[in-house]
C-alpha cells in the first residue's frame, strides 16, 4: 500500500480536491430514454456511464411503486428534505437515527486506547480511526426512523460504556448525545441537513461532535465528510462519502486531515481514504491510509510526507465479522442496538426500542409498521398543536440548550450540553435494591410532553 503523495505547493489534499471536482459527470447519465424521466441520473458504482438506463430497472422498487413515487417527489427536488416528506417503510430499517447514532460506539475501543497514549500525534491515528469505523454501518442503504420530539435511547453492558441520546428539537431535526467510560466522554449535537436532487440526495452532517480523553483532558473536535446516497428511486441504492474529515486536536493544535475519494469510473478509488497527521505548525507527521469500509494503517513520515526509512505500515483498526446475507445489512453490534439485552434497568418508556413502528418492521410486519409511523406523526403535530394553543415550549429532559452557537460548513448550530440528570438518574435506579421484573417489551412507548391528545 502506498503513501500519499504530498505537493509541496498546494498540498496533497488541495490537488485531489481538483481531481474530485474534475470527478463531476464521470459516472452520471441520465436517463434520457425513458420517458417521463428525463434528467434522473442514475449511477452505477460497478460500471461506467454507458450502464445507466439498465442500471436505472434495478433496485427494491417495484415499477408501479417507484413510478408513483417519483411523481410525488419531483417537487421536492432542491428542497431540504430532513423531515418535510412522509416516506413509505418500504425504504426503512427497523432502527431510528437516535440508535444510528450509539453504533458510533462499536469501536469504542479505539478512543480507550487513544487515552493511554502519552504521543499527542497517536492520539489522533486512534481517535480518527474510531472515527472512520463507523462508515461501514453508514453504507446501509435503508433510512432510520426519524425520532420522535423527546424521543431517547440509552444503551449499557458495551465495553463499558454508558450511551444517552435524546432528540431535542423536531423542527429543525436535532438530536443530543453523550457517551462515557473510565477513558473518554463523548459529546455530540447533530442537525442534518439535505438536499434532494431527484434520485439522490445530498447529506450534510451540520453538527459539533468533541471527545474528551480523561487522562490528560485532551479535547478533540470532529468534522466529518458529507454523504451522498445515489439511486435513491431508480436503480440499486447505495452511498458515498467523498470528502474530507477533519479532527482536530484542541487542547495542542495538532489535527488530522483524511481525504475520503470518490468513486470513479468501474469503482476506481471507492471506499479509500488517504490524509495526514499534523503538528500545530501544519507539518504532517504520520501519514494514515485504509478503506473506510475495512481497515485502516498507519505510518510515520517526514516533512515531505514521505514514509520515514526503516518504519512500515501498521493497522490500527479492521472491521470486526459481520452476518452473512442480513436482511439490512446489520452488523452483530446493530442486533445490539435493537436488542432489550442493552437496555438497562427501568429502561425508559421514550426509547427507540419500543417504538411500534419500529418493532413492527423489525418482525417483518410493514402494513402494521406503516400505520403505526402514521399514528405517532399524528401524535407528534397533535402535541405540536396543543404546545401551540398553551403557548408551551418543549424542554428536553437531559441536555440543555446553551447560549453557544458553533459554525459549521453547512451552517451555524445551536449546541446542547448534556446536564449530568440521566447519570444521576442511573446511578440511584443501579443503586436500589428494588427488582425490576417488567417485562420491557410490553412499557408502551411514550415521548410525549401531554396526557392523552386527539390526533384530529
Amino acid at each position: 500500500m502506498g503513501s500519499p503523495k504530498k505537493d509541496q505547493n498546494k498540498g496533497f489534499f488541495a490537488a485531489m480536491s481538483s481531481g474530485l471536482s474534475r470527478f463531476g459527470n464521470a459516472m452520471h447519465r441520465s436517463v434520457g430514454g425513458l420517458l417521463g424521466y428525463e434528467g434522473v441520473e442514475v449511477i452505477n458504482p460497478e460500471g461506467g456511464k454507458e450502464d445507466a438506463e439498465e442500471e436505472a430497472q434495478r433496485g427494491r422498487w417495484k415499477q408501479e411503486e417507484r413510478d408513483s413515487y417519483w411523481r410525488m417527489m419531483q417537487k421536492y427536488i432542491g428542497s431540504d428534505v430532513t423531515s418535510m416528506v412522509t416516506l413509505p417503510v418500504l425504504i426503512f430499517e427497523p432502527m431510528t437515527m437516535l440508535q444510528k447514532m450509539a453504533e458510533l460506539m462499536e469501536y469504542s475501543h479505539l478512543l480507550d486506547r487513544a487515552d493511554e497514549y502519552e504521543d499527542p500525534y497517536m492520539q489522533l491515528v486512534f481517535a480518527t480511526s474510531w472515527a472512520i469505523s463507523v462508515y461501514y454501518a453508514y453504507q446501509r442503504t435503508w433510512k432510520p426512523f426519524n425520532p420522535i420530539l423527546g424521543e431517547t435511547y440509552e444503551m449499557v453492558n458495551h465495553s463499558g460504556v454508558t450511551f444517552v441520546a435524546e432528540q431535542v428539537s423536531h423542527h429543525p431535526p436535532m438530536s443530543a448525545g453523550h457517551a462515557e467510560n473510565d477513558h473518554f466522554t463523548y459529546d455530540v449535537t447533530s442537525k442534518l441537513k439535505t438536499k434532494f436532487l431527484g434520485n439522490s440526495v445530498d447529506v450534510y452532517p451540520v453538527g459539533r461532535t468533541r471527545v474528551t480523553l480523561k487522562r490528560n483532558g485532551v479535547v478533540l473536535d470532529l468534522v466529518p465528510p458529507p454523504t451522498k446516497v445515489n439511486n435513491l428511486i431508480f436503480g440499486r441504492t447505495w452511498v458515498d462519502s467523498p470528502g474530507e474529515m477533519i479532527m482536530t486536536n484542541l487542547t495542542t493544535g495538532d489535527k488530522v486531515v483524511l481525504y475520503f475519494q470518490p468513486c470513479g469510473w468501474f469503482g476506481a478509488g471507492r471506499y479509500e481514504v488517504d490524509g495526514y497527521v499534523y503538528n500545530a505548525a501544519e507539518e504532517p507527521q504520520i501519514l494514515m491510509t485504509g478503506k473506510w469500509n475495512e481497515s485502516m494503517s498507519y505510518q510515520p513520515c517526514d516533512l515531505e510526507g514521505e514514509p520515514l526509512p526503516g518504519t512500515e505500515l501498521k493497522e490500527v483498526w479492521h472491521v470486526a465479522d459481520v452476518p452473512k446475507d442480513d436482511k439490512f445489512q446489520y452488523t452483530y453490534f446493530a442486533h445490539k442496538l435493537n436488542s432489550f439485552d442493552t437496555a438497562p434497568k427501568k429502561l425508559l418508556a421514550s426509547d427507540s426500542r419500543l417504538r411500534p413502528d419500529r418493532y413492527a418492521l423489525e418482525k417483518g410486519d410493514l402494513s402494521k409498521s406503516g400505520a403505526e409511523k402514521s399514528r405517532l406523526e399524528e401524535r407528534q403535530r397533535a402535541e405540536k398543536r396543543e404546545r401551540e394553543a398553551k403557548h408551551d415550549q418543549f424542554t428536553s429532559k437531559w441536555f440543555d440548550l446553551t447560549e453557544e452557537v458553533t459554525p459549521t460548513p453547512w451552517g451555524d448550530l445551536d449546541v446542547y450540553q448534556y446536564n449530568n440528570k440521566y447519570t444521576e438518574h442511573r446511578a440511584a435506579i443501579d443503586s436500589s435494591d428494588s427488582i425490576d421484573a417488567v417485562d420491557v417489551t410490553s412499557i408502551e412507548f411514550n415521548p410525549w410532553q401531554y396526557g392523552k391528545l386527539s390526533a384530529e
